[in-house]
């Protein structure tokens, strides 16, 4: 592994070396002297300094999650976000809204650690808000959490997500996005089998990668061809001097955001040009499509080396999930004892992340729940994002998982 601490800093470096040439041309260029001048040339340098500095900021500021108020039935409510649970690796929070009673629906999203941090799913939670008393998995950044706190890999998550929803107690719906829905549905196997007064009611499992060899992906692809000597040696650094977790062995942001980028380079290189041009001409906005866009995508945070690493080799390599072979402390997971949580899946038919077949595998795990207790869904045209929170969630996939919640719970 890289045991040079500077390595963390000199990617630092760099980041904040970007920010200041932003700033410096934003400065510079706009300055009013230039507007005695009939060129394009110095808004256009403004602009680019403008978007620049913006984009670099942004890569190491928790977005806040902007959810002031929710309207239903026709009034608007104010919502405070309460830590329910603290943990030095994530919290459960809730989203309380000040309305007269609870709406009969608890909600628990969990929400990826692949990253980015929780507030990826704002939309999400902001579209359950009406119908839902909604909680989520708050994970922290790895960077700030000092090496005394100890590991934390896929087993610690599972564990993690057990305490979660022992805390909620009965009654509880379970929605998992993305890369937590393997380790969710380990966690309800677990919880089935060691304490079943504490299983929820169901379980959504949205886009999560529970075989990843049903459907080849970039993803799937990726896991199978690299070693793990390579990830190791290639991609994971101590976190730096400034930091409260220094010495920290992490999967740093700055390096994930780089393999975000480059898969899509190509669209993300034009929608930046086109917003440079945007903001010299002065038709960009605070809050336009790209920065609220951006904002969010280029916050990255830091994982635990352990919990990437345990996630490529057991989820991916191994198919501890799919094979039904994962183990929590030595102790074997069996998805039969699986009895009483209704599942559900869902996927999009256009996502090139976790493709069809991968999450739709949960069911046929569940060798131990009857038929009329799963459900699954496949979503035409939808890609990975759209499933969770863009249209077709909102418009199709909403209103099938508050119906799946309803017909198996208190209020069905």
């Amino acid at each position: 592994m890289n045991q040079n601490f500077a390595t963390y800093d000199i990617f630092e470096s760099y980041r904040q070396g970007g920010e200041w040439m932003g700033a410096t041309a934003k400065a510079f260029w706009s300055n009013p002297m230039f507007g005695l001048s009939t060129s394009p040339v110095p808004a256009a340098f403004a602009a680019w300094g403008e978007v620049t500095e913006r984009a670099f900021s942004r890569m190491i500021a928790k977005p806040d999650w902007g959810i002031d108020s929710v309207v239903t039935a026709g009034r608007e409510y104010v919502v405070s976000i309460e830590t329910v649970l603290s943990k030095p690796f994530g919290d459960l929070i809730q989203f309380r809204v000040d309305r007269p009673k609870p709406t009969g629906r608890k909600v628990l999203l969990v929400a990826p650690m692949s990253g980015h941090y929780a507030t990826l799913l704002r939309k999400t939670v902001l579209s359950l808000l009406p119908n839902c008393d909604v909680y989520i998995t708050d994970w922290h950044n790895a960077r700030d959490i000092p090496v005394s706190e100890g590991k934390f890999d896929i087993e610690d998550f599972t564990l993690y997500l057990v305490d979660f929803m022992k805390e909620l107690g009965d009654d509880l719906h379970v929605i998992a996005v993305c890369q937590p829905a393997p380790l969710t549905l380990a966690a309800t196997a677990y919880l089935a089998e060691i304490s079943p007064e504490h299983q929820p009611a169901s379980l959504t499992l949205i886009g999560g990668p529970i075989d990843p060899d049903a459907a080849a992906t970039d993803v799937t692809d990726f896991g199978r061809r690299v070693t793990m000597g390579h990830l190791e040696k290639g991609v994971i650094q101590r976190v730096g001097v400034k930091h409260k977790g220094f010495g920290r062995l992490v999967y740093p942001g700055a390096v994930q955001l780089a393999s975000f980028l480059s898969m899509n380079l190509e669209t993300h290189a034009k929608a930046f040009a086109d917003q440079i041009g945007a903001v010299a001409s002065e038709e960009a906005a605070e809050h336009d499509r790209h920065n609220a866009f951006y904002d969010e995508y280029l916050a990255v945070m830091d994982m635990t080396a352990e919990f990437y690493l345990s996630t490529v080799e057991r989820i991916f390599k191994n198919r501890d999930i799919a094979d039904n072979k994962f183990t929590i402390k030595g102790h074997k997971v069996d998805f039969s004892k699986i009895t009483e949580t209704a599942v559900k899946t869902v996927e999009g038919m256009d996502d090139d992340i976790t493709a069809p077949g991968q999450c739709i595998a949960a069911l046929d795990l569940l060798t131990g729940l009857p038929d009329a207790m799963k459900a699954s869904h496949v979503e035409p045209g939808a890609g990975h994002y759209g499933i969770f929170a863009g249209k077709a969630w909102r418009r199709n996939i909403r209103p099938l998982v508050i119906d799946f919640i309803d017909a198996n719970s208190g209020k069905g």
